[in-house]
């Protein structure tokens, strides 16, 4: 019997590939769960502690499925074992067995820990608490009763709020009273109560929605979801469908003023675009954009309206990115609800795994929602790249996805597609390949299913950008501080033309290889000056910091780069249209014409800020995986490039340079802007996805 085990383990040994392995650990899953026993046990114990961490990975989740108590033995001791990574998936894994007394100890101890592993934990606690709550509870409340951080305590009563029953209710109701408690703990709890029909609950919700304050604001949304003031928006039933969009990591406001910073990039533009798109077609009488915010402004956000509509949730967090962000899963998933089940949300629309996505999908299922999810290859294509270049193998898996989640993700990513009324894509060169190579997926074999939906910009954006370049005058603040930027340069550097880069400090992005790639080569440096727009500089995220840090490793390198490269941070999105219009225009007096955009990601689905800068009438280089191949014309329009090695990078810098300055600059324009007007408008955009959208919420009845 344990030969078949034995086979589906030298599979995931043997496999080649990383992305390989989720695919075989899912059958390893399935094979241990057939056989069972503790020769099973024995067999996927003794490669847990193997110094092969991908694999250890996929035997504690094989574990998980085996029917014998042994399997919960080992299972539970991985709760102290000394390697994170071991702990995290045992938290992760125990969500599957029945209660162990024994285990929910160490579980609340990996919840006081916090991050990721505390969420796993967290989520296992949450389910057991259903047959076991009094024991639940009771763990927490000893722990809480110990712990005097703040921050602990706030994760204590998150999860307490989790657990049913006398006990937990209590225990809420004394600490959201408790005037001594830190206002932290106190929020926590009162948003909890929110989730707990208890006439005593309602009683305290109703005495602390009176004050004016943070807690207040609180205790006011949780009277909502006790349905104790009701929100009854007059819409007319004939005012078309209501769609949800979201994206938890950004701070979205209509002037796209934090563009670029953190986790603010084109997703966040993208959704402001594509809401007002939506909601002046014929079958979208109201957008939902959800974004993380405020308890006041999502008081605000429930107020009756038509059109697009921008509803942030409170994560009773600070702002965080999107790796950083598990732990906001419960505020998330209370707030989501509030906004989807007041507004009515008819279809909602999920764009990648992180924790918004996993909160709202929850959320759908609750409320009988159907779900619409563009599926990418995502983390599935990083991890492919990785893999490629060394720097994810199987005896770092385990601690690189500490940090990035892959594993988790990766399951994610399958069960938002498997639940999904409709799958999205990307158009990809070689889209059937690598859905199947990538993601085990057989798009032909379900050609219903899925739709290919280019991503799409405004080309008045664009338009208005180059009319500010011919307005006569002084200059406009975005130009003005264009020019003030190329000033500050030294003299014998301002009037060469401009590489530009436009997007998040991330390594995804790769924007340390580009410095990288241009500071390397000598003939790049004598030529333009690099211009990189994105970055919180103020107050920059670990992930910018990594970026910066590497930058800085590179510049002492080559010094001799160091005067010409330009870093201001993140701009809003038309401030960057203007200066890339000004980069292939030249000014008088500074930056010469003929720049071009320069993308390095080291994976880009599809690339929003690349399509502006071809619609600026840039020569542009991307990476030659992914979206960019189906829409830059290799060495007509731009130069398709292989990203990971920084010499082809500077490789196709030059080329780029070479296409810029060639005679027919006016019809590889127009080719360019024919092209994204043709089928990347995010007009377009809006008309393919409301049939989408209107199709599923006609198979859902909701229409």
């Amino acid at each position: 019997m344990a030969l078949s085990l034995r086979r589906t383990l030298d599979e995931v040994k043997q496999a080649p590939f990383v992305v390989d392995v989720l695919r075989s650990g899912e059958r390893l899953a399935a094979a241990a769960a057939r056989e069972g026993g503790p020769e099973s046990v024995r067999l996927l114990a003794a490669v847990v502690h193997d110094r092969d961490e991908l694999t250890a990975v996929a035997a504690v989740h094989a574990l998980a499925r085996v029917f014998d108590d042994g399997a919960d033995v080992v299972l539970t001791e991985l709760l102290s074992h000394p390697r994170p990574f071991l702990r995290e998936h045992a938290s992760w894994a125990l969500e599957a067995r029945l209660p162990r007394l024994d285990a929910i100890g160490h579980l609340v101890d990996v919840v006081v820990g916090g991050d990721f592993s505390g969420v796993l934990a967290q989520r296992t606690l949450a389910r057991w608490a259903a047959s076991a709550p009094r024991q639940v509870a009771r763990a927490i409340g000893d722990e809480l009763a110990a712990a005097a951080d703040p921050a602990v305590r706030s994760r204590l009563v998150e999860t307490l709020g989790l657990v049913p029953g006398a006990i937990a209710d209590r225990t809420l109701l004394r600490l959201a009273v408790e005037n001594g408690e830190h206002p932290t703990v106190r929020l926590t709890a009162v948003a909890a109560l929110g989730d707990r029909p208890a006439a005593a609950a309602a009683a305290v919700i109703r005495e602390l929605s009176t004050v004016d304050d943070d807690l207040g604001s609180a205790a006011r949304l949780a009277a909502i979801d006790l349905g104790l003031d009701a929100v009854e928006p007059p819409w007319a039933a004939s005012s078309g469908l209501t769609v949800a969009q979201l994206f938890l990591h950004a701070d979205i406001d209509r002037d796209l003023s934090r563009a670029g910073a953190g986790d603010n990039g084109g997703v966040a533009t993208l959704l402001v675009r594509l809401g007002d798109a939506l909601a002046t077609g014929e079958r979208v009488g109201r957008v939902l954009t959800i974004s993380r915010g405020t308890a006041g402004a999502a008081l605000d956000a429930l107020a009756p309206a038509d059109g697009h509509l921008l509803t942030p949730v409170p994560l009773l967090a600070d702002a965080a990115s999107a790796a950083q962000a598990w732990p906001s899963r419960v505020a998330a998933q209370r707030g989501i609800r509030r906004v989807l089940r007041t507004h009515r949300a008819d279809v909602l629309h999920l764009r990648m795994a992180e924790v918004g996505s996993l909160a709202a999908a929850e959320v759908a299922r609750e409320l009988g929602i159907p779900v619409v999810f563009t599926l990418a290859p995502d983390p599935h294509a990083v991890i492919h790249a990785l893999d490629m270049t060394g720097g994810l193998h199987r005896g770092n898996f385990g601690t690189a996805d500490e940090r990035e989640h892959y594993w988790f993700r990766a399951r994610l990513v399958q069960r938002l597609a498997d639940d999904a009324s409709h799958l999205v894509l990307f158009p990809r060169p070689e889209l059937q390949h690598d859905m199947r190579e990538l993601l085990g997926l057989d798009v032909a074999g379900q050609p219903h299913r899925f739709t290919v939906v280019p991503e799409g910009i405004d080309l008045g954006v664009s338009a208005a950008a180059a009319a500010e370049l011919e307005r006569p005058g002084t200059p406009g603040p975005a130009l003005a501080e264009l020019d003030a930027l190329v000033a500050s340069l030294p003299e014998h550097r301002r009037r060469l033309p401009l590489v530009v880069s436009v997007g998040r400090l991330h390594r995804v992005k790769g924007m340390a290889t580009l410095v990288e790639a241009w500071a390397g080569d000598a003939e790049l440096v004598e030529r333009a000056n690099l211009l990189i727009v994105g970055g919180d500089l103020a107050d920059p995220s670990p992930d910018e910091q990594e970026q910066l840090d590497r930058i800085a490793e590179v510049l002492s390198r080559f010094p001799a780069a160091e005067a010409g490269l330009l870093m201001p941070g993140h701009r809003p999105n038309d401030v960057v249209a203007v200066w890339l219009a000004a980069a292939r225009a030249g000014r008088a007096g500074g930056i010469g014409p003929d720049g071009v955009y320069v993308c390095s990601s080291l994976k880009e689905e599809f690339g929003l800020a690349l399509l502006e800068a071809l619609a600026s009438g840039l020569v542009v280089v991307g990476p030659a995986a992914g979206g960019p191949a189906t829409y830059i014309d290799d060495g007509v329009t731009g130069v398709l490039v292989d990203t990971r090695r920084p010499d082809e990078v500077a490789r196709a810098m030059r080329a780029a340079f070479a296409l810029a300055a060639a005679p027919g600059q006016a019809a590889r324009i127009g080719r360019a802007v024919a092209r994204i007007s043709a089928d990347f408008t995010v007009q377009a955009m809006a008309v393919r996805l409301s049939a989408i959208y209107a199709g599923a919420a006609r198979t859902a009845g909701r229409s």
